[in-house]
């Protein structure tokens, strides 16, 4: 199922370039803001208390103070971006007061930026927030969020980062991970012509389809050059509800709207149950996270609608596994059958080191069939990787299948593929 040319497009797409080190900067002082919001800090609060004081003196500043904080913020993202990182850290006391980068893979402090106190880092973070997400921090210690630094061009488009931001030893700390500007184009992804065809809206307007794997995985990727498929093949109306938003996609046959939650929409399920009311044809969920947000995506797809979303499971038979799980015992059965009526497809993702460099993906394919929609419904899950071993005339493929193909391709090692196997078994029978 893999397609020969898929790995120089891979590895030029989805690896991280190799660049230039980017020149030291020259770090302005920060704005003289952070020390008075510091000074107003009673010596006796310590702590969470301390954490919900400089927030709500974040809160209370003049427009003017907020935009120099942002703008000097701004300094540390561009360091990212010239640098060619996936990931920037910084804040609390994991990070020593500096900023670091993980660039080729690896995560190191740029002490060029200077040494911060956690106050100070504290101050930067909070002012990113608006006063809802502000309570969702106080309320659950933890934020997802989405950044975006402006375009030094005029009519560039703004990088964008999808970011975490979350107490560490009673101070901030923040994880910024760089959303790159760049689309898959749907066949480059080497699926079966049956399985390209099955997740456009002209050949199926119904139906759940789930892209899986671990984070890091691509998953965001795969998902995106679906929306962009579709998007550049038919007047639609497509919906996106994700935490956060990453790409955005420019409106092109269809009509795209793009709902982050926190933001634009309080929970994934009232965007779900919004969007039943926004006329749409395609609703894309960004993860499918728990019980009510698993049921809103039923329900939707049960209305008649196409949609997708993602789970951070590593197979077909553990993603079905895992969404049954997720009810008490009693609802179980019902949801087995909900779930084997509206189910259209499930990839299954990976990417793998590459031979020579860079990294390729692997995958599993599930196409529904009547078979397996009664192995759902029968609770015999375990029957279905045998029918995805058997189907490849449907477009389906085992991971191990796929790792087969890989090697004897000589796209990765024997070792890479074993080390990546769900089913190391059947991998060395393929192997021989």
């Amino acid at each position: 199922m893999s397609n020969p040319a898929l790995a120089d497009i891979v590895n030029e797409q989805m690896k991280t370039p190799r660049r230039p080190a980017a020149k030291p900067v020259s770090v302005p002082p920060l704005p003289k803001i952070v020390k008075t919001v510091c000074d107003a800090v009673p010596e006796s609060m310590d702590g969470e208390e301390r954490l919900h004081f400089l927030a709500d003196q974040v809160n209370a500043l003049l427009d003017k103070d907020r935009t120099q904080l942002r703008e000097h913020m701004r300094i540390y993202a561009r360091r990212a971006i010239d640098l060619g990182a996936s990931d920037m850290d910084a804040g609390g006391m994991g990070c020593r007061g500096r900023f670091w980068y993980r660039v080729d893979g690896e995560k190191r402090p740029y002490e060029d930026l200077g040494e911060y106190d956690y106050a100070e880092t504290d101050i930067l973070f909070l002012n990113l927030l608006n006063e809802r997400q502000l309570e969702v921090l106080k309320d659950e210690n933890s934020l997802d969020f989405s950044y975006q630094v402006p375009a030094k061009e005029k009519d560039g488009r703004p990088t964008r980062f999808r970011a975490t931001c979350y107490y560490d030893n009673q101070h901030l700390a923040l994880n910024m991970r760089l959303i790159k500007d760049e689309l898959f184009p749907l066949p480059s992804l080497g699926f079966p012509r049956m399985i390209e065809k099955g997740v456009m809206f002209r050949h199926i307007r119904d139906g759940l389809t789930l892209v899986t794997g671990v984070t890091g995985s691509g998953k965001s990727a795969t998902l995106d050059a679906i929306i962009d498929a579709n998007n550049e093949d038919v007047p639609a109306h497509i919906v996106i509800v994700a935490k956060p938003i990453e790409y955005i996609h420019d409106p092109k046959e269809c009509i795209v709207r793009h709902r982050e939650v926190g933001r634009d929409v309080p929970t994934f399920k009232s965007g779900i149950v919004q969007a039943l009311r926004q006329d749409p044809d395609i609703v894309v969920i960004g993860e499918m996270r728990d019980p009510d947000t698993i049921s809103s995506a039923l329900e939707i797809t049960d209305s008649g609608h196409k949609v997708f979303s993602t789970l951070h499971t590593i197979s077909a038979v553990e993603t079905i596994d895992r969404i049954v799980a997720e009810y008490p015992t009693e609802e179980q059965e019902r949801i087995r059958n909900r779930l084997a009526d509206v189910l259209r497809c499930v990839i299954s993702q990976k990417l793998l080191p590459k031979v020579g460099g860079g990294r390729i993906l692997a995958k599993e394919v599930l196409w529904m069939t009547s078979s397996a929609r009664a192995a759902i419904k029968n609770d015999n899950t375990g029957e279905i990787y045998q029918m995805m071993w058997e189907g490849n005339k449907l477009g389906m493929t085992t991971l191990e299948q796929d790792l087969h193909q890989l090697v004897q391709q000589r796209q990765i090692t024997m070792e890479t593929a074993v080390d990546y196997a769900n089913n190391k078994r059947r991998l060395k029978h393929l192997l021989g």
